[in-house]
């Protein structure tokens, strides 16, 4: 510990301080322990949102306002260690929102990377420049970095889905672009499905060929439950879970084999009934999303039951332990793949 300053010295250096603040000239040696910390002290507290609550006040809302009128019709998931900043973590947003039947969300496009979970409801639609992906309970849709996108609901029933977006961190490097197209929504250009077709089964057209058509950095955006879950239900029956995460997979972006986006990790896992994870922590702050399954998570000192549909943050550096009751299966999303890039990521894992 830093010894005190006599009484002079201390009088000395406040009159200092006051001379210099006009200035806007600040001494780092009286901040310097919290501007450069030996592990993360997030202000963002671990909390679970009711899915069930959270939907009737959400649809409540559909009764009172539009989504021409809201332009996007979303709840906020505000962190309640972060008020005003509509974060969920320090670096990600998250929110519910809903289409109902006939309407259209307006195409725009902006800076941040968008994912969209789906909570439910069975047909709605997302288009990323004019290609339709048709949407089911638990798929995952990307809407990327500059890219327009509309949604529109054709079904007969409320659609209801988690949107991920980095909002935070583009703030933070006060880098925020975007537009509105003048139509509601963009033109077709191609059939649904087509870039699941062209670039979802670990092939892609030759580059530079015209079936290239999708842009080079994010060629994918659907990742239908229908393909995830068989993929996540083969791997746990081929072996025994890690102890530390269950089965796991990660979702991919087929042009570099990394994250699906710039700045958001996403991934899904699979605990077995009576199953225990070993406690870790990591940098990322994490989002879950319940998608089956009963259990209970301990972030900390604090204990979450976690029913389907439940979401759930872990912020960064909280010691995470998650049991599952009946078979849990969990969707998550992260800013790993920003942290990865930068050279920040760490986790650690208690020992056994």
């Amino acid at each position: 510990m830093t010894a005190p300053l006599p009484n002079d010295a201390r009088a000395q250096l406040d009159r200092l301080y006051e001379e210099m603040r006009p200035k806007s000239l600040y001494p780092l040696w009286e901040v310097l322990s919290a501007l450069v910390m030996p592990t993360p002290r997030s202000p963002a507290q671990a909390w679970k949102w009711d899915y069930a609550s959270a939907r009737d006040h959400l649809l409540r809302a559909g009764d009172l306002i539009s989504a021409e009128q809201a332009e996007r019709r979303v709840l906020i998931l505000e962190n309640p260690g972060l008020p005003g900043t509509s974060g969920i973590t320090p670096s990600l947003y998250a929110g519910l929102q809903l289409i109902l039947p006939g309407e259209v969300a307006p195409c725009h496009r902006h800076s941040q990377s968008a994912l969209r979970f789906v909570m439910e409801g069975d047909g709605a639609y997302t288009a990323v420049d004019g290609e339709k992906a048709v949407m089911r309970p638990f798929d995952l849709v990307l809407t990327p970095n500059w890219q327009w996108h509309d949604h529109g609901n054709h079904s007969g029933q409320p659609m209801i889905w988690l949107d991920g977006l980095d909002i935070p961190t583009v703030r933070h490097f006060d880098a925020s672009f975007a537009e509105r197209l003048e139509a509601a929504e963009h033109p077709e250009t191609v059939a649904p499905g087509d870039s699941t077709r062209r670039y979802g089964r670990n092939l892609r057209p030759l580059r530079g060929s015209t079936a290239d058509r999708r842009p080079a950095a994010q060629p994918l955006f659907h990742y239908p439950y229908a393909e995830w879950s068989v993929a996540l239900a083969d791997l746990a029956a081929a072996e025994a879970p890690d102890p530390v995460l269950g089965h796991a997979l990660e979702f991919l972006n087929p042009a570099t084999g990394g994250p699906v986006m710039p700045t958001i990790a996403a991934h899904v896992r699979l605990l077995p009934a009576g199953f225990e994870t070993r406690p870790r922590r990591s940098s990322d702050g994490t989002v879950y999303v319940v998608v089956e399954g009963r259990g209970e998570a301990k972030v900390g000192d604090e204990v979450f039951t976690l029913a389907e549909r439940d979401l759930l943050v872990v912020p960064s550096w909280r010691e995470v332990t998650i049991r599952a009751d009946s078979r849990l299966v969990l969707f998550g999303y992260s800013d790993r793949a920003a942290q990865e890039k930068l050279g920040l990521y760490r986790e650690a894992v208690a020992n056994a």
